[in-house]
Protein backbone atom coordinates (compact mmCIF):
# COMPACT_ATOMS: atom_id res chain seq x y z
CA UNK A 1 0.00 0.00 0.00
CA UNK A 2 1.55 3.18 -1.09
CA UNK A 3 1.86 6.06 1.36
CA UNK A 4 0.48 9.19 1.64
CA UNK A 5 4.10 10.80 1.19
CA UNK A 6 4.88 8.50 -1.70
CA UNK A 7 1.76 10.19 -3.45
CA UNK A 8 2.85 13.66 -2.36
CA UNK A 9 6.23 12.97 -4.19
CA UNK A 10 3.69 12.10 -7.56
CA UNK A 11 1.77 15.65 -6.68
CA UNK A 12 5.08 17.38 -6.95
CA UNK A 13 3.89 20.02 -5.14
CA UNK A 14 6.58 22.99 -6.29
CA UNK A 15 4.76 22.61 -10.03
CA UNK A 16 1.56 24.10 -8.30
CA UNK A 17 2.47 27.56 -7.52
CA UNK A 18 2.32 27.86 -11.07
CA UNK A 19 -0.75 26.53 -11.42
CA UNK A 20 -2.38 29.04 -8.85
CA UNK A 21 -0.35 32.00 -10.75
CA UNK A 22 -2.25 31.83 -14.05
CA UNK A 23 -5.56 31.71 -12.44
CA UNK A 24 -4.99 34.29 -9.78
CA UNK A 25 -3.59 36.52 -12.31
CA UNK A 26 -6.47 36.09 -14.77
CA UNK A 27 -8.62 37.05 -11.54
CA UNK A 28 -6.72 39.75 -10.57
CA UNK A 29 -6.83 41.27 -14.33
CA UNK A 30 -11.08 40.69 -13.86
CA UNK A 31 -11.50 42.76 -11.26
CA UNK A 32 -9.11 45.37 -12.62
CA UNK A 33 -11.87 45.16 -15.29
CA UNK A 34 -14.20 46.06 -12.50
CA UNK A 35 -15.72 42.20 -12.95
CA UNK A 36 -15.18 39.51 -10.44
CA UNK A 37 -16.76 36.65 -8.77
CA UNK A 38 -15.75 34.37 -5.80
CA UNK A 39 -17.19 30.89 -7.54
CA UNK A 40 -15.32 31.98 -10.99
CA UNK A 41 -12.14 32.05 -8.79
CA UNK A 42 -12.77 28.60 -6.49
CA UNK A 43 -13.70 26.72 -9.80
CA UNK A 44 -10.25 27.60 -11.85
CA UNK A 45 -8.36 27.27 -8.72
CA UNK A 46 -9.43 23.75 -8.61
CA UNK A 47 -9.40 23.09 -12.06
CA UNK A 48 -6.32 24.13 -12.49
CA UNK A 49 -4.59 22.15 -9.45
CA UNK A 50 -6.43 19.28 -10.68
CA UNK A 51 -4.92 19.35 -14.34
CA UNK A 52 -1.52 19.80 -12.95
CA UNK A 53 -1.59 16.85 -10.29
CA UNK A 54 -2.97 15.21 -13.62
CA UNK A 55 -0.54 16.24 -15.35
CA UNK A 56 2.63 15.34 -13.15
CA UNK A 57 1.05 12.15 -12.77
CA UNK A 58 1.59 11.31 -16.46
CA UNK A 59 4.46 12.84 -16.40
CA UNK A 60 5.73 10.29 -13.66
CA UNK A 61 3.82 7.07 -15.82
CA UNK A 62 4.98 8.00 -18.99
CA UNK A 63 8.47 8.70 -18.14
CA UNK A 64 8.62 5.35 -15.91
CA UNK A 65 7.41 3.78 -19.05
CA UNK A 66 10.08 4.94 -21.54
CA UNK A 67 12.86 4.13 -19.29
CA UNK A 68 13.27 7.71 -18.36
CA UNK A 69 13.16 7.49 -14.74
CA UNK A 70 15.74 5.51 -13.45
CA UNK A 71 18.44 5.02 -10.96
CA UNK A 72 20.99 7.44 -13.17
CA UNK A 73 18.10 10.30 -13.20
CA UNK A 74 18.99 13.39 -11.65
CA UNK A 75 16.60 14.69 -8.96
CA UNK A 76 14.40 13.34 -6.73
CA UNK A 77 13.36 9.39 -7.01
CA UNK A 78 9.60 8.98 -8.17
CA UNK A 79 7.45 6.58 -6.06
CA UNK A 80 6.91 4.43 -9.46
CA UNK A 81 10.11 4.58 -10.00
CA UNK A 82 11.22 3.02 -6.74
CA UNK A 83 8.27 0.68 -6.61
CA UNK A 84 6.34 2.50 -3.91
CA UNK A 85 3.34 3.01 -6.54
CA UNK A 86 2.36 0.62 -8.92
CA UNK A 87 1.57 0.78 -12.09
CA UNK A 88 -1.85 -0.11 -11.93
CA UNK A 89 -1.81 2.25 -8.79
CA UNK A 90 -0.19 5.56 -10.67
CA UNK A 91 -3.48 4.29 -13.89
CA UNK A 92 -6.55 4.52 -11.52
CA UNK A 93 -4.74 7.90 -9.84
CA UNK A 94 -4.63 9.28 -13.30
CA UNK A 95 -8.37 8.18 -14.15
CA UNK A 96 -9.28 10.12 -10.71
CA UNK A 97 -7.94 13.10 -11.56
CA UNK A 98 -9.05 13.14 -15.51
CA UNK A 99 -12.19 12.81 -13.26
CA UNK A 100 -11.97 15.45 -11.20
CA UNK A 101 -10.93 17.74 -13.62
CA UNK A 102 -13.67 16.35 -16.59
CA UNK A 103 -16.36 17.42 -13.19
CA UNK A 104 -14.58 20.33 -11.79
CA UNK A 105 -14.10 21.78 -15.41
CA UNK A 106 -17.67 21.37 -16.86
CA UNK A 107 -19.31 23.11 -13.92
CA UNK A 108 -16.74 26.33 -14.11
CA UNK A 109 -17.95 26.34 -17.90
CA UNK A 110 -21.51 25.96 -17.25
CA UNK A 111 -21.57 28.89 -14.12
CA UNK A 112 -18.46 30.53 -16.06
CA UNK A 113 -20.99 31.00 -19.35
CA UNK A 114 -24.92 31.81 -17.28
CA UNK A 115 -26.70 34.29 -20.35
CA UNK A 116 -24.09 33.67 -23.06
CA UNK A 117 -24.58 32.10 -26.56
CA UNK A 118 -23.78 28.38 -26.21
CA UNK A 119 -21.47 28.47 -28.09
CA UNK A 120 -19.14 30.21 -25.75
CA UNK A 121 -19.28 27.11 -23.47
CA UNK A 122 -18.70 24.88 -26.22
CA UNK A 123 -15.37 26.24 -27.00
CA UNK A 124 -14.44 26.13 -23.55
CA UNK A 125 -15.50 22.67 -22.55
CA UNK A 126 -13.49 21.60 -25.99
CA UNK A 127 -10.44 23.90 -24.53
CA UNK A 128 -10.80 21.79 -21.29
CA UNK A 129 -10.74 18.44 -22.85
CA UNK A 130 -7.82 19.51 -24.76
CA UNK A 131 -5.71 20.48 -21.98
CA UNK A 132 -6.98 17.34 -20.02
CA UNK A 133 -5.89 15.11 -23.04
CA UNK A 134 -2.35 17.45 -23.34
CA UNK A 135 -1.47 16.83 -19.71
CA UNK A 136 -1.82 13.22 -20.38
CA UNK A 137 0.29 13.18 -23.88
CA UNK A 138 3.12 14.82 -22.79
CA UNK A 139 4.72 11.66 -21.79
CA UNK A 140 2.13 8.92 -22.08
CA UNK A 141 1.41 7.06 -24.86
CA UNK A 142 3.07 6.48 -28.11
CA UNK A 143 4.90 9.28 -29.71
CA UNK A 144 4.26 11.67 -26.45
CA UNK A 145 5.05 15.06 -27.70
CA UNK A 146 7.31 15.79 -24.73
CA UNK A 147 9.71 13.56 -26.32
CA UNK A 148 9.80 15.70 -29.74
CA UNK A 149 10.56 18.86 -27.68
CA UNK A 150 7.07 20.00 -27.85
CA UNK A 151 6.33 20.57 -23.60
CA UNK A 152 7.71 23.87 -23.84
CA UNK A 153 4.86 25.34 -26.14
CA UNK A 154 2.19 22.96 -23.93
CA UNK A 155 3.07 24.98 -20.99
CA UNK A 156 3.33 28.11 -22.72
CA UNK A 157 0.58 28.18 -24.21
CA UNK A 158 -2.12 26.28 -21.44
CA UNK A 159 -0.45 27.16 -18.23
CA UNK A 160 -0.30 30.84 -19.40
CA UNK A 161 -2.41 32.12 -22.74
CA UNK A 162 -5.13 29.64 -21.62
CA UNK A 163 -4.65 29.49 -17.97
CA UNK A 164 -4.92 33.37 -17.63
CA UNK A 165 -6.70 34.19 -20.44
CA UNK A 166 -9.67 31.78 -20.12
CA UNK A 167 -9.66 32.91 -16.17
CA UNK A 168 -10.52 36.22 -17.28
CA UNK A 169 -13.37 35.56 -19.90
CA UNK A 170 -15.00 33.19 -17.40
CA UNK A 171 -15.22 36.50 -15.01
CA UNK A 172 -15.72 39.12 -17.86
CA UNK A 173 -17.26 37.41 -20.35
CA UNK A 174 -15.38 39.56 -23.09
CA UNK A 175 -11.54 39.31 -23.81
CA UNK A 176 -9.33 42.15 -24.07
CA UNK A 177 -6.00 41.66 -26.06
CA UNK A 178 -3.73 43.85 -23.84
CA UNK A 179 -3.88 41.21 -21.13
CA UNK A 180 -1.87 38.86 -23.73
CA UNK A 181 0.88 40.82 -22.16
CA UNK A 182 0.66 39.32 -18.65
CA UNK A 183 -0.66 35.91 -19.71
CA UNK A 184 2.26 35.96 -21.93
CA UNK A 185 4.75 36.75 -18.62
CA UNK A 186 3.54 33.81 -16.85
CA UNK A 187 3.88 31.82 -19.70
CA UNK A 188 7.40 32.72 -20.20
CA UNK A 189 7.81 32.28 -16.11
CA UNK A 190 6.16 28.69 -16.91
CA UNK A 191 8.21 27.87 -19.62
CA UNK A 192 11.47 28.69 -17.64
CA UNK A 193 10.55 26.21 -14.92
CA UNK A 194 10.43 23.62 -17.58
CA UNK A 195 13.22 24.32 -18.98
CA UNK A 196 15.14 24.41 -15.51
CA UNK A 197 14.35 20.55 -15.36
CA UNK A 198 15.22 19.78 -18.75
CA UNK A 199 18.82 21.19 -18.10
CA UNK A 200 19.02 18.95 -15.08
CA UNK A 201 17.80 16.31 -16.86
CA UNK A 202 19.68 16.78 -20.28
CA UNK A 203 22.03 13.94 -19.88
CA UNK A 204 19.49 11.20 -18.94
CA UNK A 205 16.58 12.30 -21.30
CA UNK A 206 19.32 12.43 -24.61
CA UNK A 207 20.34 8.84 -23.55
CA UNK A 208 16.27 7.52 -23.63
CA UNK A 209 15.52 9.41 -26.38
CA UNK A 210 13.13 12.35 -24.88
CA UNK A 211 14.32 15.08 -27.10
CA UNK A 212 13.97 18.47 -25.14
CA UNK A 213 14.30 21.68 -26.51
CA UNK A 214 17.39 21.87 -24.27
CA UNK A 215 18.89 18.05 -25.93
CA UNK A 216 17.89 20.00 -29.26
CA UNK A 217 19.93 23.14 -28.96
CA UNK A 218 22.78 22.09 -26.38
CA UNK A 219 23.63 23.31 -23.10
CA UNK A 220 25.37 26.53 -23.78
CA UNK A 221 22.24 27.38 -26.54
CA UNK A 222 19.51 26.52 -23.92
CA UNK A 223 21.43 28.89 -21.16
CA UNK A 224 20.95 31.88 -23.59
CA UNK A 225 17.16 30.33 -24.09
CA UNK A 226 16.72 30.85 -20.79
CA UNK A 227 17.48 33.89 -20.32
CA UNK A 228 15.21 35.11 -23.75
CA UNK A 229 12.16 33.24 -22.29
CA UNK A 230 12.49 35.31 -18.34
CA UNK A 231 13.80 38.45 -19.89
CA UNK A 232 10.45 38.10 -22.54
CA UNK A 233 8.42 37.48 -19.52
CA UNK A 234 9.74 40.57 -17.70
CA UNK A 235 9.06 42.41 -20.71
CA UNK A 236 5.75 41.70 -21.08
CA UNK A 237 4.86 42.67 -17.56
CA UNK A 238 6.81 46.17 -17.98
CA UNK A 239 4.60 46.73 -21.18
CA UNK A 240 1.43 45.73 -20.07
CA UNK A 241 2.08 48.10 -17.33
CA UNK A 242 3.45 51.30 -18.94
CA UNK A 243 -0.41 51.20 -20.61
CA UNK A 244 -2.55 50.55 -17.36
CA UNK A 245 -3.73 53.20 -15.71
CA UNK A 246 -3.06 53.81 -12.32
CA UNK A 247 -0.45 54.96 -9.22
CA UNK A 248 3.24 54.26 -8.67
CA UNK A 249 1.72 51.03 -6.80
CA UNK A 250 1.14 49.39 -10.42
CA UNK A 251 4.93 48.57 -10.21
CA UNK A 252 5.62 47.24 -6.92
CA UNK A 253 5.74 43.51 -8.76
CA UNK A 254 9.04 44.63 -10.19
CA UNK A 255 10.58 43.45 -7.33
CA UNK A 256 9.85 39.68 -8.08
CA UNK A 257 12.44 40.18 -10.82
CA UNK A 258 15.11 40.34 -8.41
CA UNK A 259 14.48 36.76 -8.24
CA UNK A 260 13.86 35.81 -11.63
CA UNK A 261 17.33 38.00 -12.86
CA UNK A 262 18.75 35.69 -10.07
CA UNK A 263 17.51 32.41 -11.88
CA UNK A 264 19.42 33.67 -15.36
CA UNK A 265 22.22 34.32 -13.21
CA UNK A 266 22.25 30.93 -11.40
CA UNK A 267 21.64 28.93 -14.95
CA UNK A 268 24.43 30.99 -17.01
CA UNK A 269 27.33 30.53 -14.66
CA UNK A 270 26.03 26.33 -13.70
CA UNK A 271 28.02 23.07 -14.11
CA UNK A 272 26.25 21.08 -11.79
CA UNK A 273 23.29 19.65 -12.83
CA UNK A 274 22.17 18.32 -9.34
CA UNK A 275 22.61 21.88 -8.23
CA UNK A 276 19.68 23.30 -10.58
CA UNK A 277 16.76 21.25 -8.53
CA UNK A 278 16.11 24.17 -5.62
CA UNK A 279 16.32 26.85 -8.61
CA UNK A 280 12.56 24.58 -9.75
CA UNK A 281 11.07 25.84 -6.52
CA UNK A 282 12.53 29.44 -6.34
CA UNK A 283 10.97 30.34 -9.96
CA UNK A 284 7.93 28.67 -9.43
CA UNK A 285 7.83 30.76 -6.31
CA UNK A 286 8.80 33.92 -7.50
CA UNK A 287 6.17 33.21 -10.56
CA UNK A 288 3.18 33.26 -8.09
CA UNK A 289 4.44 35.96 -6.13
CA UNK A 290 5.20 37.69 -9.43
CA UNK A 291 1.04 37.16 -9.93
CA UNK A 292 -0.12 38.21 -6.65
CA UNK A 293 1.89 41.59 -6.63
CA UNK A 294 1.30 42.57 -10.40
CA UNK A 295 -2.47 41.73 -9.53
CA UNK A 296 -2.88 43.93 -6.36
CA UNK A 297 -0.58 46.74 -7.87
CA UNK A 298 -3.28 47.29 -10.50
CA UNK A 299 -6.13 47.23 -7.92
CA UNK A 300 -4.67 49.67 -5.23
Amino acid sequence: MASLSDWVVCFRLHTLPLALSTTLLGSFLAAYHHQFSWEILTGTILTTLFLQILSNLANDYGDAENGVDNAERIGPQRSLQSGAISKLQMKKAIYIFVLLSLISGTFLVIEGTKNLHIGNGIILFLTGITAIAAAMKYTMGKNPYGYSGFGDLFVFIFFGLVGVLGTFFLHTHFLAWPELLPAAAIGCFSTGVLNLNNLRDRENDAAFGKKTIVVRLGLHKAKYYHALLLTAGMLSALFYTAMAKGSWHKWIYVITFIAIIRSIVVVAGNEEPKSLYPELKRLSIATLLFAVLFGLGLLV
